[in-house]
């Protein structure tokens, strides 16, 4: 290990991509980088990597980092399966699923669910935004009620809080954060690497094009009247990612782009335990209640949470590393079972 390399021997950029061909400014570019921080800060094998995603913006970020993964863009909605599937396989493999708020929360929840009903050993990141990117800026299921496009329509109905949700359904690791803010969001995915389970990170990701008024709670003023026009025709201005750096229990105003701001409260563990479920509830609802501010942190976190592997008893050998005799039933098992149903 030295000022350049990790304790693998490798440089930050073994663990980049391809060029991201997202909107310039973009907070899932953000999001990137720190999966790409997190990987290096951890040691991690690229080789050792599965990246899984769904369709959406948020789907294209896999190929943006760890090139030498194994990349899996699944149908819209089903990434989990997926990501299931390669787990079952193979446990010893990282799994890193990256999805938005429309691939997770509408076409997608049914999934979602079942993959922290299963608890999959994975690390699941939402790139949270509020819209539909791809498809130009469609209020998504998290937005909020109220919520006001460029056009001036507004969202009638009540948002989906996908931590509250995961709480719900016994997730061991939620986490909520914001694309700006490295080295929070760096650490949570280095948490949620080594956490034996499903490890959800919801994270607050900036879209620059469609959900930028000064009212959205997940997006930035968008240019006054006079540069409307040139949006319509594909212009989309530069704007530098927001960077903060927060210590436990700070409460910081984080500006945006030609007006607005988020407010953001980094949880202190001296007041909150990440343990207790009952606390993890009331952090949410209180996020809920105070409109246009977010605490950030770790805010649960199971200690006795068991990965799908080890409920189901699979052996120490990977599944992928088995010869046909040893996955294959014996005549006698086989006519146990088919017994066990008459």
């Amino acid at each position: 290990m030295s000022d350049t390399t990790n304790v693998a021997g490798l440089e930050k950029k073994d663990y980049a991509g391809l060029k991201s061909t997202l909107c310039i400014g973009c907070g899932h570019d953000q999001i990137t980088r720190e999966i790409i921080a997190a990987a290096f800060e951890s040691g991690v094998d690229p080789y050792n990597v599965v990246k899984t995603s769904g369709i959406g913006c948020s789907s294209k970020t896999p190929a943006y980092f760890i090139g030498n993964g194994y990349g899996i863009n699944s149908v819209h909605g089903r990434m989990p399966s997926i990501a299931t599937g390669a787990n079952m396989a193979n446990k010893n493999l990282i799994t890193i699923g990256v999805s938005g708020d429309g691939d997770t929360a509408s076409i997608g929840m049914g999934q979602f669910c079942h993959a922290m009903r299963r608890n999959t050993n994975m690390v699941y990141i939402v790139e949270n935004n509020g819209v539909y990117g791809l498809t130009k800026g469609q209020f998504s299921a998290t937005s909020d009620k109220g919520a006001k496009k460029k056009g001036g329509e507004l969202n009638d109905y009540a948002d989906i809080d996908l931590c509250a949700l995961a709480l719900e359904l016994g997730c061991g690791f939620i986490a909520r954060s914001f694309s700006g803010d490295m080295k929070q969001m760096t650490t949570l995915i280095r948490a949620a690497m080594n956490h034996d389970g499903f490890a959800l990170i919801d994270c607050i990701s900036p879209c620059v094009t469609f959900n930028n008024l000064k009212d959205s709670t997940k997006g930035f003023d968008w240019l006054r009247e006079n540069n409307v026009q040139l949006h319509e025709v594909g212009f989309v201005p530069e704007y530098e990612a927001e960077k903060v750096e927060q210590r436990a229990g700070e409460t910081v105003t984080v500006p945006m782009p030609h007006g607005g701001f988020i407010t953001l409260t980094a949880l202190d563990d001296e007041k909150h335990d990440p343990t207790d479920p009952a606390a993890a509830r009331r952090v949410l609802e209180r996020s809920r209640l105070d409109e246009g501010h977010v605490f950030t942190g770790l805010v649960y976190y199971d200690r006795e949470s068991q990965a799908l592997d080890r409920t189901l008893n699979l052996a120490d050998e990977p599944l992928c590393g088995m010869n046909e005799d040893q996955l294959r039933m014996s005549e006698a098992d086989f006519g146990t079972l088919v017994d066990s149903f008459c």
